[in-house]
């Protein structure tokens, strides 16, 4: 008896502590029709605990644009949670990073499409630059290299 009180209050605990695990975060991801990528980026989410709603459209850069993302710093998906813009393939530590700080800003995109980026195929051969979409006009400015 005295075990099984003790592995309840320590499962209550794990589920306190760490809610990100005790329930999945919303996110909408816009790809178009006819790319492979963005499904593996898709899974990559679904594999990092988030729900995912995917919508096809061939209006991919008037989403990404109308988001705040300028055209040359534009991914190949457009990814919103949480009120935040997520372009491209961008790894899973960042959008965390971007979740946890909410910082004044629009959003992130990591720009094209990187070799060996979550979803894409190949090997990573130079770091990837992510950067900010302000919500203000500035320029864009590096958040994060991965």
């Amino acid at each position: 008896m005295r075990r099984m009180i003790r592995l309840t209050s320590l499962a209550a605990l794990i589920a306190f502590a760490t809610p990100a695990l005790a329930q999945s975060q919303q996110a909408t991801l816009y790809k178009s029709p006819e790319c492979g990528c963005c499904e593996g980026y898709v899974a990559y989410l679904r594999d990092n605990g988030f729900k995912v709603d995917v919508k096809e459209t061939e209006e991919l850069a008037a989403i990404s644009h109308k988001a705040g993302v300028p055209e040359d710093m534009q991914g190949c998906h457009t990814t919103f949670i949480d009120g935040y813009v997520i372009d491209g393939h961008v790894p899973i530590n960042v959008v965390r990073k971007l979740l946890k700080e909410k910082p004044p800003i629009a959003g992130i995109t990591l720009p094209g499409m990187p070799m060996g980026s979550p979803g894409m195929s190949g090997t990573k051969t130079e770091k990837f630059v992510i950067y900010t979409v302000p919500k203000d006009g500035k320029a864009p400015e590096v958040y994060a290299t991965e």
